[in-house]
């Protein structure tokens, strides 16, 4: 099995799905496509024919991270894309990702910039400054990156990698998230992935879109205090237990601030 798969998790009637789908169906070197859901509706079988996706149903509904290994489990390539279900990704992302992962044979995930879609207005400076900066503490303006203290440093201060512009290679990370968690189970993995023997690639361009709403996941874990505690648990994971919680506490006001400014974004959605 080689070559690449994008899989999408859909949950629920996303009016979005039909633009996700186009756009992974339009990829210029095309990939194969899958639509995973827990959560089937009428009309979903006729979406996916439309796009030319293989429809899985599995069950039960019991979270994001039941429904994302789940997906995993259908994915029928090597080199796996999380497509979510609100996202669109530009023509060249498959081309970009899988030429990047010919440049760097031991990679295990690849994953690219993109931009964002925030109530109807596209920003396309890639990914927010903050994120850039948190990630350049580990790559230093390369675009791979091996040691072990490198990877980790690009997620010591939060997940700025992207989950929906991340492609993984199944076989070399073995991956699975944590059903458990309810918003960082993105985080959690990478930080597993650091203690493994290869290479993460990142693409700065912004090959993907981003769409924000106040609909989102992100945006229900922020209001139920879900976010805030699981920050808290993977930072432990990095810091002494008193740097952990300042920097969880200066997440828990970003996202207060953030909130009020603009409803339905996260400082990291």
């Amino acid at each position: 099995m080689a070559g690449h798969c994008f899989v999408v998790p859909a949950y629920g009637h996303s009016p979005y799905l039909d633009d996700c789908l186009a756009s992974l169906a339009g990829q210029a070197r095309p990939s194969s496509l899958v639509v995973t859901t827990s959560t089937p509706f009428d009309g979903l079988e006729a979406i996916a024919a439309r796009y030319g996706a293989r429809l899985v149903v599995h069950g039960p509904n019991a979270g994001i991270g039941r429904d994302w290994n789940a997906a995993l489990e259908h994915a029928d390539a090597d080199w796996v894309t999380l497509a979510h279900q609100d996202d669109t990704y530009d023509p060249g992302f498959s081309a970009a990702v899988l030429d990047a992962a010919a440049r760097h044979r031991d990679a295990l995930i690849v994953f690219t910039g993109y931009a964002e879609l925030l109530d109807g207005k596209l920003r396309r400076g890639g990914l927010p400054a903050i994120k850039r900066a948190l990630l350049e503490l580990g790559f230093l303006g390369r675009e791979c990156v091996r040691s072990r203290s490198a990877r980790t440093n690009s997620l010591r201060f939060g997940n700025a990698i992207p989950c929906p512009a991340v492609t993984m290679h199944r076989a070399r990370t073995g991956l699975r998230f944590d059903e458990s968690m309810r918003t960082n189970m993105d985080w959690a993995a990478w930080l597993d992935l650091c203690q493994l023997d290869g290479s993460f690639v990142y693409l700065r361009e912004p090959l993907m879109t981003h769409r924000i709403h106040a609909g989102s996941e992100t945006s229900s874990t922020i209001g139920s205090g879900h976010r805030a505690a699981e920050d808290l648990q993977l930072l432990r994971r990095l810091w002494p237990a008193w740097i952990a919680g300042g920097i969880a506490r200066a997440y828990a006001l970003a996202y207060a601030s953030n909130a009020a400014a603009e409803p339905g974004r996260s400082a990291r959605s």
